[in-house]
């Protein structure tokens, strides 16, 4: 918890640029000038403070989900079913590379948040060299694994098949562009560690929209098939990975300090980093695997109801980053009021934080659950029976319970941010191990592969409530007022 204590620092001013004159920690000149984007939340009404602070998040939200959406989208609509559910089965094993490439990111842009706030420029750039150091001999590992382990993984996951060598193809494809992805996400790691979300925002949403015409212009226009829905994202990530990259090595040589080279590696850094890294990678990693092993068993009922699932699994996950996104607004909220001695605040910005996320889930819900056929033709353009309906029922079951699972990870989000990342693990890997279990037991009963929907709304409503519970708990004796602000004297 002390990275969350107030810094006896002065805090740096919202959007102009500032000097600094004289010498830096370790001595390091600081008399150039840096742009910075601070965004104090620890004042004003939670309610308005936080609206503010997680609308501008959206943008980023819908241009990564039109990133996620559009392979699958080319694929069903001007391939085939075949072809979706090759795209869909792949995507749950990429799902692994992205949890690593999630925590490099965290690892990064922790570590650099923390440099940053403290004027510490030159570590600053050791930080930034040491975590794409240690990027590189990550994604050269997982390659290795990838490339010669991919086969055996789809085989375990009992791939149909019809579908077998699409998916293989695809997954080789993508496992050559890792490379792109990992380093594009410690460069965006870096920006937000900077305070800057405007520019990792302007590089997605270029490379989400390059990816929609490219995508098409080489499966309709080409005629290559899932080899170029794979070639298509490849391109897209590489040019993003090297425009991101280098503008991250520009922004270095704008801190103060350059007159004084950084060293390019430090082991105690990378230990700090890897303090960060490990542990968000093995929460989202074994969320993977869940998902994965849920995957296997649909596979067992054909590649209509793959196709199905397909399709609806995207539109829930859609859902599912949006909340996640307002729950990290709510979990910087928590950290910047605990650092800031304001406790008090927090419960008002939960109560806040539930406002929002409950009026997300109402167009969410009405769309899915009245309206939900349309959706899951939009990734199709002639789907079977079985396709249509398992995607039909899947949004049916699900969007009702998106009022619970959304009240889970605004109260986790707050335990993120106090730092309670026991409780909070505990809660997410209960859900997981619930919908694992009962999907595999449920569906070799009558229900079948309804059986394996009806498993995720019994896993969110046991992990709310302990997340709930867990909430209470840590925060039942801080004298939190009605108001959010601390009680006077």
């Amino acid at each position: 918890m002390g990275f969350l204590r107030r810094n006896p620092l002065p805090p740096l001013p919202k959007g102009r640029r500032v000097s600094y004159n004289g010498a830096g920690p370790r001595g390091q000149s600081t008399q150039k000038e840096v742009f910075v984007l601070n965004r104090d939340l620890t004042t004003g009404q939670p309610a308005s403070v936080l609206w503010r602070f997680c609308l501008p998040l959206f943008g980023s939200v819908i241009f990564q989900q039109l990133y996620n959406l559009a392979d699958s989208l080319t694929a069903g609509r001007f391939i085939g079913e075949n072809a979706l559910a090759a795209v869909g089965n792949s995507y749950e094993v990429t799902l692994i590379f992205i949890a690593f490439a999630f925590g490099c990111n965290m690892g990064c842009s922790v570590v650099v948040s923390q440099l940053f706030g403290a004027r510490d420029w030159q570590r600053v750039r050791t930080a930034v060299s040491t975590a794409m150091l240690l990027t590189g001999g990550v994604c050269l590992a997982l390659m290795a694994a990838g490339l010669l382990g991919g086969g055996a993984l789809l085989t375990l996951l009992q791939t149909p098949a019809a579908v077998y060598d699409d998916s293989l193809l695809y997954l080789r494809i993508y496992v050559l562009g890792l490379p792109f992805m990992f380093f594009y996400n410690v460069a965006t790691g870096t920006f937000s560690a900077l305070g800057d979300s405007r520019t990792p925002f302007v590089f997605l949403a270029l490379s989400s929209t390059a990816n929609i015409a490219m995508d098409i212009l080489f499966v309709a226009g080409f005629g290559m098939g899932v080899e170029g829905v794979a070639w298509a994202t490849f391109l897209c990530q590489g040019v993003s990975c090297v425009l991101a990259v280098t503008a991250v090595l520009r922004r270095m040589r704008t801190l103060p300090g350059t007159d004084v080279p950084a060293p390019l590696f430090s082991g105690k850094l990378l230990r700090r980093i890897l303090t960060i890294a490990i542990p968000s990678t093995l929460q989202q990693s074994f969320i993977s695997v869940g998902n994965l092993v849920i995957q296997g068993v649909i596979n067992g009922f054909g590649p209509g109801v793959m196709a199905g699932y397909s399709a609806a699994v995207k539109m829930n996950n859609l859902v599912i980053t949006s909340f996640t996104t307002l729950a990290n607004g709510i979990s910087t909220f928590t950290a910047q009021n605990i650092g800031a001695g304001k406790p008090r605040r927090v419960r008002a910005g939960l109560r806040a934080g539930l406002g929002m996320v409950w009026l997300l889930c109402v167009p969410f819900f009405l769309l899915y659950f009245f309206a939900g056929a349309y959706f899951v033709r939009f990734f199709m353009d002639s789907p079977t029976a079985a396709a249509l309906d398992t995607g039909v029922l899947f949004l049916r079951i699900l969007s009702p319970f998106y009022f619970v699972v959304s009240a889970k990870l605004a109260a986790d989000g707050v335990l993120r941010g106090a730092g309670r990342m026991g409780p909070f693990m505990i809660a997410t890997f209960t859900d997981l191990i619930l919908r694992v279990v009962l999907a595999i037991l449920l569906s070799r009963t009558a229900l079948g592969a309804t059986g394996i929907w009806c498993a995720w709304p019994i896993g969110w409503g046991v992990a709310t409530v302990l997340s709930l519970v867990f909430y209470h708990r840590a925060f039942r004796d801080k004298g939190v007022g009605d108001d959010g602000e601390e009680a006077a004297g």
